[in-house]
């Protein structure tokens, strides 16, 4: 039997304690109206007008996607949607059965009723109000955009309004980022793939209440596109230092080597929030997007959802089946644990590390569920171990979080990054390197996950594989920063090594600069070097290293000694060490003419995890030591690690 479309006379129907209105599209329970989106309250009626009936998948897409062409998981997703809204029937049971290779059937008695049903409308679409902003290209200032709407007005509970209330106005766009619409498969394939920047937005009434927000909702939307394969999109500790800066936002995208931008600004007003965002194309001018929306302060989490899902129509990007699956949010979010989650993030960006663990820790204690929530507070950990505490603990407590992270949901990408490169600086770089390959086979654009890859592959002596993925993530951020490349200077490139090192004045790469002035025997633009590197940060271990070559270079070995023995005994009393630092003591033990030392720290750094063979074989620095028997047998174990690990990545790929 065929299944009634669009029968003329609107129809009121009653299934247990929901009325179903045809006419005003709308679901009640028990006179309170059920939040569901326009697509997902389309295939209701047809399921609840023909109830009892079995309507075949492809009847049932043809009805409510009549000329549009769709995968069929967009099918399941709002069968899905449905069935959590509608929950299980009085008798047990679902209210939408499946029947395997057929179709779905409504189960429940359906009658039609002739009066009209009275309830609150929880959303207006609201009309122009002023007039349309300039461009964000030509103007720094915001005004009320021409199309403005007001989400979730009226009594929302805290929990039942987090299950993706944003989906009322959008899910026709949630489910619609991923259709491939005739015609348009071929033309989209061939479009250059969008590079994207979301600026913390404007707190148009700053103060220490609200100035989290910006950065914060910002980093959400971040986080919710970064696993797209058709976008690139910069990373948040990229966008940080753009916070409320007036600046003109042509330049910043040529800084942050992008061609579209997503800027906006909030004002907080009582329990109610205005966001204003736009989304242009910084070549063109145009704006694909922008609109003034104004929710209740509570739902961030449905704000963050509706300004990713216009993100992805107003950049016309086609996505796969799980890309858009994952743009749908089915679990329940708890608003106070996402505020929590929201603070920490900001106190991250401004390194206030201790409090944003604390507020991360309530966060996961109110809503275990939250997998993000999970993965940044392993991530806190795992900066408090590295950069602050240097703990131990707080290591394991990092990789306790990260497999909680990933047991909830196992493709979010920021999880697998960030757990690889705790493997690879706790000498697991055999644990990491699996999960980068496939993060980057899962997400080609994601510079940083190239990045630590050739990290990894650094520590286990492939160089030339190094290389070639370093260079693969420069291609698609130029201005990554998040490690030095080293490999160049494993390799001996010394003069590509310096090329590549940042302008800024940075300990770090004040002290690298030093050591390659040191490989190059220009000893005394070494010392400068190292003596700036000490001065701007005496606590950093890697900078006492290099006061050791600064003392060595003086002829002040005694001392030089005295202050690396001091840096090792304090890495030797909180439990960790980073393997490819730990090599850099035996160089600068070797410096020092303490072959005993540096004979320890080298045997150390392959234990360690950092097993880079072709360079400890070639290693100016090493000259004196490889003549002696001991020297040998670390050399000999560092190569059996580095071959075996080349044996067992043959078998990756």
């Amino acid at each position: 039997m065929k299944a009634s479309a669009d029968p003329a006379d609107k129809q009121i129907y009653k299934f247990d304690s929901f009325v179903l209105d045809e006419g005003e599209k709308v679901l009640l329970r028990e006179g309170e109206r059920v939040p569901l989106t326009p697509k997902a309250i389309e295939m209701l009626i047809v399921l609840v007008r023909n109830a009892g009936l079995v309507l075949e998948k492809e009847e049932l897409m043809e009805i409510v996607w009549p000329d549009t062409f769709v995968e069929e998981a967009n099918l399941a997703v709002n069968i899905s949607m449905l069935r959590k809204a509608l929950g299980e029937m009085p008798g047990g049971g679902q209210y939408i059965g499946t029947l395997p290779r057929r179709g779905y059937r409504f189960a429940a008695e359906v009658r039609a009723i002739a009066a009209p049903v009275q309830f609150t409308t929880q959303v207006e679409a609201g009309r122009p109000q002023t007039e349309e902003p300039d461009s964000i290209l030509d103007s720094g200032e915001w005004k009320t955009t021409k199309s403005s709407r007001r989400l979730f007005p009226g009594r929302v509970s805290p929990r039942s309004g987090a299950i993706a209330i944003i989906s009322i106005l959008l899910l026709a766009t949630a489910a619609g980022t991923y259709f491939i619409f005739k015609g348009r498969t071929e033309r989209q394939a061939q479009m250059q793939i969008k590079r994207l920047a979301v600026l913390p937005f404007r707190n148009q009434r700053p103060s220490d209440e609200t100035d989290y927000i910006g950065f914060a909702l910002a980093d959400s939307v971040i986080n919710s596109l970064d696993h797209l394969k058709s976008l690139v999109i910069r990373p948040s500790s990229y966008v940080v230092k753009y916070a409320n800066q007036k600046k003109d936002p042509r330049e910043i995208a040529k800084e942050l080597d992008v061609n579209t931008l997503l800027t906006g600004s909030y004002l907080k007003e009582g329990d109610d929030l205005v966001v204003n965002a736009e989304l242009a194309d910084v070549d063109t001018g145009e704006k694909l997007w922008s609109e003034s929306i104004k929710i209740m302060s509570r739902n961030l989490v449905e704000l963050q959802d509706y300004v990713a899902r216009k993100v992805v129509s107003g950049l016309r990007l086609n996505l796969t089946d799980v890309e858009g699956k994952r743009l749908v949010r089915t679990a329940a979010i708890d608003p106070v644990a996402y505020e929590f989650f929201l603070k920490s993030r900001y106190l991250l960006s401004t390194n206030n590390n201790q409090r944003a663990i604390e507020l991360l820790e309530k966060s996961v204690a109110l809503d275990q569920n939250n997998a993000v929530a999970w993965a940044y507070l392993a991530r806190a950990y795992h900066i408090n171990a590295l950069q602050f505490s240097g703990d131990r603990a707080d290591l394991s407590k990092a990789e306790a979080n990260y497999e909680q992270a990933l047991a909830l949901d196992p493709d979010l990408s920021q999880a697998r990054l960030m757990m690889a490169k705790l493997f690879t600086e706790t000498g697991r770089v055999e644990a990491a390197v699996p999960i980068l390959i496939e993060l980057v086979k899962a997400n080609p654009n994601l510079a940083e996950a190239h990045w630590e890859l050739s990290y990894a592959y650094r520590y286990a002596g492939l160089l030339d594989e190094s290389i070639q993925e370093g260079n693969r993530a420069l291609q698609i951020n130029p201005r990554l920063e998040s490690h030095q490349f080293n490999t160049y200077l494993y390799t001996g490139d010394y003069a590509k090594f310096l090329e590549s090192l940042p302008v800024r004045e940075d300990a770090y790469v004040v002290f690298c600069r030093g050591l390659t002035q040191y490989y190059l025997g220009d000893t005394a633009q070494a010392a400068a070097a190292f003596d700036r590197a000490y001065e701007l940060n005496q606590g950093s271990v890697i900078t006492q290293i290099g006061k050791g070559f600064r003392l060595a270079i003086a002829g002040r070995n005694r001392e030089g000694l005295q202050i690396l023995n001091a840096a090792e005994a304090r890495i030797a009393k909180t439990g960790s060490g980073d393997g490819e630092i730990t090599y850099k003591f035996a160089q600068a033990y070797t410096a020092l003419d303490d072959k005993a030392s540096a004979l320890r720290a080298l045997d150390r750094s392959v234990d360690q995890g950092f097993f880079c063979y072709p360079y400890f074989a070639a290693d100016p620095l090493l000259t004196n030591l490889r003549s002696s028997p001991e020297c040998a047998i670390i050399l000999e174990k560092a190569r059996l690690k580095h071959e075996a690990f080349k044996r067992k990545l043959v078998a990756l790929y």
